[in-house]
């Protein structure tokens, strides 16, 4: 049996399809009457406290969402293999997102809007994208495929990620070790990590200062779309105000929805935008976790299982 238990989503709706895909495999909704026991998969989103009591039998968590890191601190999940949400269609809203705020960043979009405003003609002209440097933090699913779509428009790509990862036509660094350097010839910064006690408060002032200030005219930039617990949003607010950074697009926050007395409302030089820059569509969830459950039944094991000591 499959049971969903899905929250600020449409649960009905996932349901049906769920039903309509895996027919005659059961499936049911935490209103449904149901025995506990007899449930083999959980499909979740933001699960409520009480989301596991009674499931002893579980073969599978399925997570809606690509990150599980919310997932991890549920204090009664149950030690069953945790499956993360990898699908196409995922990644290229993702990656629709970084390439829209890349491009935006490094035409000068901050300094052009701000000419408007004061009807100022200044025929300032961007550099080459090759001679700007995207660093992307995070090398998995999500920051292969915006590298991907990053390096045909020309960008210098360089990455970071907490072990190894080598993808051709990409500058690779990894570790404490490779920080560093890897920040110091960044002028975009990509965010994509996933969210673990290491990736906490990453992008904070003292990251922020060791960004390369030479080549971006404005100073360099951050691009978030990973988790609002990676940004350190005072280090933020204080480093768009110093020059420290020159503009940052952030689509997650330490609070969400974002308070009303939140200062990044007002900054000019950056850009809020309400945690859309990937959504999990429910007919190509359907069609992916529907696979998984059919193919662990017949035997064939589960695929994107979570490492509990990574956390994703």
């Amino acid at each position: 049996m499959l049971l969903l238990h899905l929250s600020d989503v449409d649960e009905a709706s996932w349901a049906k399809a769920f039903a309509e895909a895996l027919a005659p495999y059961p499936v049911v909704r935490r209103s449904d009457s149901f025995d506990p026991a007899q449930v083999h998969y959980i499909f979740v989103w933001k699960p409520k406290p009480d989301a596991f009591d009674g499931l002893d039998n579980l073969k599978a968590v399925l997570s809606l969402g690509a990150g599980v890191d919310a997932l991890m601190r549920h204090p009664g999940l149950p030690d069953a293999p945790i499956v993360r949400f990898v699908d196409d269609d995922l990644s290229q809203r993702m990656s629709d997102y970084v390439v829209a705020q890349v491009s935006m960043h490094h035409r000068q979009f901050t300094r052009f809007r701000a000419d408007q405003a004061a009807r100022r003609w200044s025929q300032f002209y961007p550099p080459s994208a090759s001679e700007t440097n995207v660093g992307i933090m995070g090398m998995g699913v999500l920051g292969q495929d915006a590298a991907r779509r990053l390096k045909p428009l020309g960008f210098a790509l360089r990455s970071w990620s907490r072990t190894p990862r080598t993808m051709d036509g990409v500058e690779t660094f990894s570790g404490d070790q490779g920080f560093d350097d890897f920040l110091a010839g960044t002028d975009i910064l990509v965010n994509l990590l996933p969210l673990t006690p290491e990736t906490t408060g990453i992008l904070n002032y003292e990251t922020f200062g060791k960004l390369r200030r030479t080549h971006l005219a404005g100073g360099p930039v951050i691009v978030n779309a990973a988790r609002g617990g990676h940004q350190k949003e005072a280090d933020i607010v204080r480093a768009l105000g110093d020059g420290t950074l020159g503009a940052a697009s952030l689509d997650v926050f330490e609070v969400e929805p974002l308070p009303q007395d939140s200062p990044l409302w007002a900054i000019d030089n950056c850009y809020v935008t309400p945690h859309i820059a990937a959504i999990s569509d429910e007919k190509s969830g359907v069609r992916y976790f529907s696979k998984i459950l059919r193919d662990n039944e017949a035997g064939l094991g589960l695929v994107n299982v979570v490492d509990r000591t990574r956390g994703y």
